[in-house]
């Protein structure tokens, strides 16, 4: 098992090579979710992530050596960065659907890229077949527990004690290296870990009290879908870790959009998960001190613009209401009149004529709209039926 000592001498190791990235308590995320909020911000570390403290931890052990890893993107670019720095040759072997920007990262770093596999279990089966390399895991390894652990050291160092600490959770090398740590440092605090809905191995793995694998769905948290937790995270986790819970997609895309907002940090799906989990569950949070580990900032740009749009229906900022009006000149004003004197923005409109079931001389309006909350939404669908304007369909 790795210990607190053990993260103590990694951060001596490894001090000089990584960031030392600030705690944040933010007054803004404070008052909306009731808690005090505390941001550990590992997407300012080098690489845009945590990984670069375990691959770091691992490779400086190793000399003369050839090293081969699996990855959807973060851990390949801390060892591709780590064996630049360290003279190592690294070769990292991603899974074909990865995001082309992570894939371009990594191959910036001067590592070889290969691509192979659909999940990131089979580019691991794929990575630990070759031979004439040493194979460095992403999460279930005790050297790449400790570095990630050193995260801990950090937060235990900058601040006197919380009453929770959240943490991501992949294939759990993070959480059991920071569980480690803050248990040793403050034995009352809880450790949470948070997965999305669609990976949730680690929490099967954490309730069972054995490996579960589960391969994992689409989510914006690509950096912790992972389809099977770690032998060796599982048992820091069961040692160490309270509780391990699950977020939604909703509930990410709203944290994503909520972090650049009222915080203007740039934060990746997965490192977005913890704040989803407190606005989530605000009652169990309320009054609390709570750090949230924000794992990382890598996020795909190319996603950016469809999180924004699902984090602000999720919050209740946007809506779209279809009606059915007369086909007729002055039909389409009278309702945009409607919604311009409750103040609402129109983000796009679309006519229907053709739709099965509807009556000659009538069109399907869909209108989007950009508004202050879900209730001013109300207040405008309410003002359109006072009008006897029918409503097809209504956001919830």
């Amino acid at each position: 098992m790795v210990t607190a000592e053990r993260i103590r001498e990694a951060h001596s190791r490894i001090s000089e090579h990584i960031s030392g990235t600030p705690l944040i308590y933010s007054d803004s995320l404070s008052r909306i979710t009731g808690a005090r909020v505390y941001l550990k911000c590992e997407n300012f570390q080098k690489t845009g992530s945590f990984k670069i403290r375990g691959a770091f931890n691992k490779l400086s052990g190793l000399k003369g050596e050839s090293v081969i890893a699996a990855s959807m993107g973060n851990h390949a670019q801390g060892v591709a960065a780590a064996a630049a720095a360290l003279g190592i040759k690294a070769t990292i072997v991603m899974p074909e659907g990865v995001s082309p920007a992570k894939e371009n990262a990594v191959r910036e770093y001067g590592a070889e890229v290969v691509l192979h596999g659909q999940t990131l279990t089979e580019a691991i089966e794929y990575a630990t077949s070759q031979e004439g390399y040493t194979f460095i895991h992403p999460y279930d390894d005790e050297e790449i527990i400790a570095g990630q652990g050193t995260i801990g050291l950090e937060i235990a160092d900058d601040l006197e004690g919380a009453d929770f600490v959240i943490v991501p959770v992949g294939g759990g090398g993070l959480i059991s290296g920071v569980s480690t740590y803050i248990k040793s440092a403050w034995p009352d605090a809880k450790v949470i870990g948070v997965q999305a809905e669609g990976a949730t191995s680690a929490l099967e793995s954490f309730k069972a009290g054995k490996v579960v694998q589960r391969e994992p769905g689409p989510t914006l948290a690509d950096g912790i879908a992972v389809g099977r937790a770690g032998e060796i995270t599982l048992k820091h986790m069961l040692e160490n870790v309270d509780e391990v819970l699950a977020v939604s997609e909703a509930a990410i895309a709203r944290a994503v959009l909520l972090l650049m907002e009222r915080t203007k940090l740039v934060v990746e799906g997965a490192g977005a998960a913890g704040l989803a989990l407190v606005l989530d569950d605000a009652v169990r949070f309320s009054q609390r001190s709570v750090v949230i580990v924000i794992s990382g900032g890598n996020i795909d740009f190319t996603l950016v613009d469809r999180i924004i749009h699902k984090g602000l229906a999720e919050s209740g900022r946007t809506g779209t209401i279809e009606v059915v009006l007369d086909d007729a000149p002055g039909a389409l004003h009278r309702l945009t009149g409607i919604i311009a004197a409750r103040r609402g923005n129109i983000l796009n409109v679309v006519h229907d004529r053709l739709s099965r079931g509807l009556p000659v001389k009538k069109t399907s309006v869909s209108v989007t709209l950009e508004v202050r909350s879900a209730e001013h939404l109300g207040e405008i669908v309410s003002d359109i039926k006072k009008e006897g304007i029918h409503i097809k369909e209504v956001p919830q």
